[in-house]
């Protein structure tokens, strides 16, 4: 006889020598359960600490101011490489989600342009002292629009925003007053700093370096009233454009946390399938008992061998859309594993992992799938001690799809070596 059965009609056998009241034919089954079908948002939901996805941006470039545009035989509309002058500044922003972020940031330098004097006999080179802060929306449109990527090298990030800008010190060529300035106060005297609320827009290309470190390259364009360079002539509307770049330096790293509703539906699906089929096997075992007893009287007791090592009950590990984090509510299955192999020292396990079909790419999905498997060998050797030997990893990508339900095969299986 088999040591399990063995085990088995001992167990009756105790029960009989203590007169139990339940007969030995009684088999005790519960109800299995039942799953309900419902709907479900399949939007994904991002969120992150508050703490992460800050960024401090340091930049320099070149700006070309636009005044004056057609205005006498000196128009400012044109480019020149005279007018050209060095820009700095610095910024602090945060990405309040993978799509919007926010900046705040601060430039400054020196400008120069060419703008008509009070009469067209005077010269109207001029230049001036400038400083800027600008509060800025930005929007990623890579991630918008074409899914979320945590790792993606490079994105185009439009941006808008509106801000404070201050002009002094207005000289000439020589370095004398400027004669080209026709703006007075109340008390008739040219003015020494205007003041003015510019609205910017522009793009910025962004390399990813590192998680911490990006290079971007930006153009954009400021457009102020009329009174920016200290004098009003011709179109109302002066400008500035500028070609700028710098490096980003990511505070707290840059990722997201992702919540899909349907995702979870799926994965309580799974549990119970697994309470059912437990639910089975708890029935079986009834029936194996109740054969059991009919053997009665008991044989006589043997020294109980020690029963072969056991499957897992959690058996696997899910992950949500286009992602190898390993979920918080999926850390029981590792330590589950974790401690079945503790308790098996000789058993080894081969860690598979699987994509859905539906999503990426066969060859994205590859890479993703063997992402996710070594994900899971690394926590249960760096989190609980378990010997990397005693780990096979395997991956299937989009390839094979253990499941006929899609969502289900973004999973990881551990099947005994």
């Amino acid at each position: 006889m088999k040591a399990k059965n063995l085990y088995y009609a001992m167990a009756v056998c105790a029960g009989a020598a203590v007169a139990l009241p339940a007969s030995a034919q009684d088999v005790f089954v519960d109800e299995a359960t039942t799953v309900t079908e419902f709907t479900c948002d399949n939007s994904t939901h991002y969120f992150t600490n508050w703490r992460n996805n800050w960024f401090i941006q340091l930049e320099s470039g070149v700006n070309q101011p636009f005044v004056e545009r057609g205005y006498y035989k000196t128009p400012g509309d044109n480019v020149n490489k005279s007018k050209m002058t060095l820009t700095y500044g610095v910024g602090v922003g945060r990405w309040a989600s993978p799509f919007v972020g926010f900046r705040i940031r601060a430039n400054g330098g020196a400008m120069h342009w060419n703008a008509p004097g009070i009469d067209d006999k005077t010269d109207g080179w001029t230049r001036a002292k400038h400083a800027n802060l600008q509060a800025e929306v930005m929007w990623d449109m890579f991630n918008s629009l074409g899914g979320v990527n945590d790792n993606r090298v490079f994105s185009i990030i439009p941006f808008a925003g509106l801000g404070g800008d201050a002009m002094w010190d207005y000289r000439d060529a020589k370095g004398n007053p400027a004669s080209a300035t026709n703006i007075v106060n109340r008390h008739g005297d040219v003015k020494k700093v205007q003041w003015t609320l510019p609205v910017s827009a522009g793009l910025q290309f962004r390399f990813r370096l590192s998680e911490y470190v990006d290079f971007f390259a930006e153009a954009r364009a400021s457009f102020y009233g009329d009174n920016w360079n200290n004098f009003a002539q011709g179109e109302s509307i002066d400008a500035n454009v500028a070609a700028v770049g710098g490096f980003n330096i990511n505070i707290g790293g840059r990722e997201f946390n992702s919540y899909n509703e349907c995702n979870t539906a799926s994965q309580i699906a799974a549990l119970n399938g697994q309470v059912n089929d437990l639910r089975a096997q708890l029935l079986a075992a009834g029936a194996e008992v109740a054969a059991l007893a009919s053997q009665l009287p008991c044989p006589e007791q043997k020294p109980v061998v020690a029963a072969a090592p056991q499957t897992p009950l959690m058996a696997t590990v899910r992950f949500t859309i286009n992602s190898d984090k390993i979920m918080p509510t999926e850390q029981v299955n590792i330590f589950n594993m974790a401690e079945w192999m503790k308790a098996n020292p000789t058993q080894k396990v081969v860690v598979t992992g699987y994509a859905d079909k539906d999503t990426g790419t066969a060859e994205y999905n590859m890479d993703l799938s063997q992402r996710r498997a070594q994900a899971v060998v690394s926590s249960l050797v760096n989190d609980y001690g378990i010997s990397a030997d005693r780990l096979k990893v395997q991956f299937d990508g989009s390839d094979v799809q253990p499941y006929n339900t899609n969502d289900w095969n973004r999973i990881v299986i551990f099947t005994q070596k």
